[in-house]
């Protein structure tokens, strides 16, 4: 993936697309677009609500605001919003339109498919705290 903005945005994209374009092959793939989409969702609003809860507990054990914070906190509440804008351009968009949306002139083959869903795993809480569960 090149190119500036969300890294992770345009995987899941290309991700999209891959899934968009194979629905004719294997119908399953529907129901995969619509639960990644819905759970892409749900992460960024648990995104959102866990940085609003950390930046109230900062303040109230605290009792004063770092400007430091309040910008994390605006950036994490702007990011999640335009993930969230472009989920819902997804969720409106047709299936025989979105395929006309593609950012990427490049397909994503079956491999590749494989390769993004490990990767957009691998960024979720649960991957990144593994170790840690494994060593306690």
């Amino acid at each position: 993936v090149s190119g500036g903005g969300d890294e992770i945005q345009q995987l899941q994209k290309a991700l999209l697309d891959y899934l968009d374009e194979n629905t004719e092959i294997d119908a399953s793939l529907v129901f995969s677009r619509k639960f990644y989409i819905a759970q892409w969702f749900r992460d960024t609003t648990m995104e959102t609500e866990k940085a609003i809860k950390s930046q109230k507990d900062e303040d109230s054990s605290e009792g004063t605001h770092h400007a430091k914070d309040v910008e994390t906190t605006g950036q994490i509440m702007h990011k999640a919003e335009s993930r969230k804008t472009f989920l819902r351009s997804i969720i409106k968009t047709a299936p025989s339109q979105f395929s006309t949306l593609k950012m990427n002139s490049d397909t994503v083959d079956y491999e590749d498919a494989c390769l993004i869903v490990r990767y957009l795993a691998s960024m979720r809480p649960f991957a990144q705290s593994f170790d840690i569960y494994l060593t306690q």
